[in-house]
């Protein structure tokens, strides 16, 4: 196999027209150079120079490899300014996975702000819903997800939590109920009226519910399951029953709806980016967590 560097040395000694030259332009000594083209000559089995008066001309092998050896010179130059570009976090690719509410308030400025800052970095965008995101994290096929994480929870190996926001869930209300008349309500309140079932499937979000009103001493009665916010709240403006939806699900509430903040106890949502431990150092990703720390302050 052809050595690229003891071509390049090759074409040193044709471009400058002698070893000795060469060797000056290199810095090495003469003997150094003669041993580099002899070993290229063994390896490429045929002669490469031919010594012409105190100098050298390249044989019609001596000419190909030099050509040759320019072309590779300027791809390992571009393929070493590529590589400083990506230790340096200015290339590459980031991929991101987020929840439905998270992908609603929290991840599109935190792309746009990584975008402005660092252009040269490919984005992959997944929403993975109803299942978890954090898998894809652990696994390898993203490198941040957006996850509730309650504090007993633990991820794989090589990935770390940072925390986001804790985002609590508020009771919603049909706008003629009784209860609206109070700033503030103890989950006990709502023990004997009709629930409003959301995150029908079980999960974390669906836990955190129903552990809350295990610690009031009930279990909600549900009448309707609902597979979103919006729709839940369009089921308790029509007086079907009354709901739990965390401040992010929330978005712009149903007119016929009043959510008001619950209490004793008040169940909230523990919102973490799982981050693999090789991209926890990129700027990307300290844009990226640094844009929805920001879009957390104006959810609270």
């Amino acid at each position: 196999m052809l050595d690229v560097r003891r071509m390049q040395v090759l074409r040193a000694v044709i471009t400058s027209g002698s070893i000795t030259a060469a060797a000056r332009n290199l810095g090495y000594t003469p003997s150094a150079i003669s041993q580099q083209l002899s070993t290229l000559e063994r390896e490429a089995g045929v002669e490469l120079l031919m010594r012409v008066g105190r100098g050298v001309r390249p044989t019609p092998a001596g000419s190909l490899l030099s050509e040759h050896a320019e072309t590779l010179s300027s791809e390992l130059a571009r393929a070493e300014a590529a590589l400083t570009e990506l230790k340096a976090g200015h290339t590459g690719s980031l991929g991101i996975r987020y929840f439905a509410t998270a992908g609603a308030s929290l991840v599109p400025p935190a792309v746009a702000a990584v975008r402005r800052e660092h252009p040269g970095i490919r984005l992959d965008l997944k929403l993975v819903e109803p299942d978890d995101p954090l898998p894809e994290v652990e696994e390898g096929r993203a490198d941040v997800a957006i996850v509730v994480s309650p504090h007993e929870r633990s991820a794989g190996k090589g990935v770390e939590f940072v925390h986001l926001l804790d985002d609590p869930y508020r009771a919603v209300l049909p706008k003629a109920h009784p209860l609206t008349r109070k700033r503030v309500l103890d989950l006990t309140e709502l023990a004997d009226e009709p629930w409003i079932g959301i995150d029908g499937v079980p999960g974390i979000c669906r836990n955190i519910l129903l552990d809350a009103c295990a610690s009031a001493g009930f279990s909600p009665n549900f009448v309707v399951e609902s597979e979103d916010y919006q729709t839940a709240q369009g089921f308790v403006a029509a007086g079907l029953g009354v709901g739990l939806i965390p401040d992010l699900g929330l978005g712009t509430p149903h007119p016929g709806v009043v959510t008001r903040k619950i209490r004793n106890p008040g169940p909230f949502r523990s919102i973490h980016a799982a981050i693999t431990e090789r991209a926890c150092g990129r700027p990307a990703v300290r844009t990226l967590l640094d844009a929805m720390r920001e879009a957390t302050s104006k959810v609270a």
